[in-house]
């Protein structure tokens, strides 16, 4: 199985970055997916010449036992945020979050920690841990 230092690594050596990776299940399919961005714009083209460069790594160490597919894939405008990396990589912009606590916020991201966000709602500043956050994603307001 691959590990994800070992993704990263062959990611960077080819100009973009490991975003996340997601196991998933579509119409009794598994699905392997790895988020990938870069300074430049993640475009179809390049999603198709990594899919070629770790194909091969990834066929003799699966990242799970039986069938599975690849996608290779940008994590989008609305992006999830998982880990404390995403959230600092994103502060600056919207965010659409859902705490423990059933609160909903959609606000502006402030500050990132290792342990806390800090987030701005109608002029007032909000901190909230990580260990609180059930979902959270940047937001585009149409």
């Amino acid at each position: 199985m691959i590990d994800n230092e070992t993704l990263k690594n062959i990611l960077e050596d080819n100009g973009v970055t490991l975003y996340d990776t997601e196991l998933t299940e579509e119409n009794d399919q598994k699905i392997f997916r790895i988020y990938i961005t870069s300074k430049d714009k993640i475009t179809l083209e390049t999603c198709s010449i990594i899919t070629k460069i770790i194909s091969p790594i990834i066929d003799t160490n699966p990242p799970i036992n039986g069938q599975y597919f690849l996608e290779v894939s940008s994590p989008g405008i609305e992006r999830s945020l998982k880990k404390p990396s995403h959230f600092k990589n994103s502060i600056g912009e919207l965010v659409k979050l859902k705490t423990i606590h059933a609160k909903k916020y959609i606000a502006k991201l402030l500050n990132a920690t290792d342990a806390n966000i800090i987030i701005e709602d109608k002029n007032k500043q909000t901190t909230i841990p990580y260990d609180e956050i059930l979902k959270a994603r940047t937001y585009i307001q149409w």
